[in-house]
């Protein structure tokens, strides 16, 4: 049963931006932590960005620090990874994810134990 549901994907230019939105119904935010993940062709799962419920602190992947932005918005159970400056090499299936007590970024994923689906972001020359 998926309980996380991504969207917001498509395709889009270098240097543009798009919005990734996670719909979790449901879902209890005042322990624990949420994140963003990522696969593209070839490679391994990396962890872009975390937030953890009761602190709202925020980590980042080395590759988007600067250009990606995770928030969350408690009244709607919905987590968001705004993207700007966008480059070919983010080009990847993201995945939003749930952990109970911590949240890894990079290489490899720890901890996650409640996955989404996935959506597909494309990003061109």
């Amino acid at each position: 049963q998926v309980q996380l549901v991504e969207s917001g994907g498509g395709s889009v230019q270098a240097g543009g931006s798009l919005r990734l939105s996670c719909a979790a119904p449901g879902y209890t935010s005042t322990r624990g932590c949420m994140g963003w993940l990522r696969q593209a062709p070839g490679k391994e799962r990396e962890g872009v960005a975390v937030i953890y419920a009761s602190s709202g602190g925020k980590y980042y992947a080395d590759s988007v620090k600067g250009r990606f932005t995770i928030s969350r918005d408690n009244a709607k159970n919905t987590l968001y990874l705004e993207m700007n400056s966008l480059k070919p090499e983010d080009t990847a299936i993201y995945y939003c994810a749930a952990a109970p007590s911590f949240c890894t970024v990079g290489y490899p994923p720890r901890g996650y134990n409640l996955w989404g689906q996935g959506t597909q972001v494309t990003v061109s020359s």
